[in-house]
């Protein structure tokens, strides 16, 4: 059995986020000590390994807590119905980095139309841009 410190400390964390992931519902102390201490058992540091692991490949809380219930109940459901949930956050990541990508075109035009010189910025292209004195960058923030 593990006290919370020795867990978190086992995977490089903070107490604040078990306590955060015990409130969220994903992982709960096998027992409490009479003094309420809380003991994490051996499928207790699975289980959050496998929460930390699912969190660093970019899977939101409700993802992992989806993910938690195919996992306990893997032998009832099919490998479709798991890669569904990263099918639906790899789209979701896909969908970021075209958002992403076309604020760095914006961004660049924007950029590359100012002068970045030491006078003063009140005919400055990026605040005109912004300010709609330009159109070309509203067709471009879309």
């Amino acid at each position: 059995m593990y006290r919370i410190g020795e867990l978190a400390r086992a995977f490089g964390i903070k107490t604040d986020t078990l306590r955060f992931y015990e409130k969220e519902g994903l992982l709960v102390p096998s027992l409490r000590t009479p003094t309420g201490y809380r003991q994490y058992s051996e499928d207790d540091k699975k289980r959050l390994h496998f929460i930390l692991r699912s969190k660093r490949v970019g899977f939101s809380l409700k993802d992992i807590e989806e993910l938690l219930a195919l996992r306990i109940s893997s032998c009832k459901v099919t490998c479709r119905e798991v890669k569904a949930v990263a099918d639906s956050k790899l789209a979701e990541v896909e969908e970021r980095i075209r958002e992403l990508e076309q604020f760095r075109r914006s961004l660049r035009q924007l950029s590359d139309a100012c002068c970045g010189g030491l006078e003063s910025a009140e005919h400055c292209s990026i605040l005109e841009a912004l300010d709609g004195k330009l159109d070309n960058t509203d067709n471009n923030a879309r």
